[in-house]
């Protein structure tokens, strides 16, 4: 395993990548997609032609920016189908630098070591209590915005809920999933207390690939507990009582 002066070197090289700002039109779209994407649907959304696109792709993929599949569109195959068509996905690769070099991950991981040890569970009770007096601080009446600034990428279904389509803590919950987990739920239930809304839309939903927790359609939040959130006075009450609902 190298330095951490090592692997800033190598982030450095992998994101100068993301300079260029045709390649970074292209890794934006290809990252917001669920599934593979092809060349062509690429230089489409860049507004390029596919040529350009390809090798734009083709250099996001060699520096670990992106990953590569090959599959036939759908509804052909069989003889005359001709080859499978390069296609491409973002990688769960975490990049970041520091100058000079530091290390949060090993604090972080620290951290999560001895929230674990804690048998009485007061410590874990603390860290809910804190991920939402900080959802609380940090949101507003935006969602989307409160969300995209704690480092998650929002999607809103035709249905009104949101998929989180990230963890902005993937690293970190590979090894502590469940405490994790445990963070991000309160984390934007704060968020969501700060807007107004009633925190309970916040759900554990885990799926691979995406944040473990899904905000509801405000209409799926039942009626009582709706009801007990505007008699509370939603936002202003929730930063009266602090932590008191963690």
């Amino acid at each position: 395993m190298g330095t951490n002066e090592d692997r800033d070197k190598d982030a450095i090289s992998e994101l100068s990548s993301l300079d260029d700002p045709v390649r970074r039109r292209l890794y934006d779209y290809v990252r917001t997609c669920d599934e593979p994407v092809s060349r062509e649907d690429a230089a489409k959304a860049a507004g390029i032609s596919r040529t350009l696109a390809a090798y734009h792709l083709d250099k996001l993929a060699d520096a670990g920016l992106l990953a590569t599949s090959y599959a036939r569109a759908a509804g052909r195959g069989g003889p005359g189908a001709g080859r499978p068509a390069k296609r491409y996905t973002r990688t769960d690769q975490e990049l970041s630098v520091s100058v000079p070099p530091r290390d949060y991950g090993l604090l972080a991981g620290v951290l999560a070591e001895a929230v674990a040890a804690d048998n009485s569970g007061a410590v874990r009770e603390a860290v809910a209590a804190a991920a939402r007096a900080a959802g609380r601080s940090t949101g507003g009446e935006d969602l989307t915005a409160a969300l995209r600034g704690c480092g998650y990428e929002p999607a809103t279904s035709a249905e009104g809920s949101v998929d989180l389509r990230n963890c902005p803590f993937h690293r970190l919950a590979r090894e502590h999933t469940e405490l994790v987990c445990w963070l991000n739920l309160h984390l934007v239930r704060g968020l969501l207390e700060a807007g107004g809304q009633p925190p309970e839309r916040a759900v554990l939903a885990p799926r691979p690939g995406r944040c473990c927790v899904v905000i509801d359609p405000p209409e799926r939040v039942p009626e009582t507990t709706a009801a007990r959130w505007r008699l509370r006075g939603g936002r202003r009450s929730a930063r009266r009582e602090g932590d008191s609902h963690a």
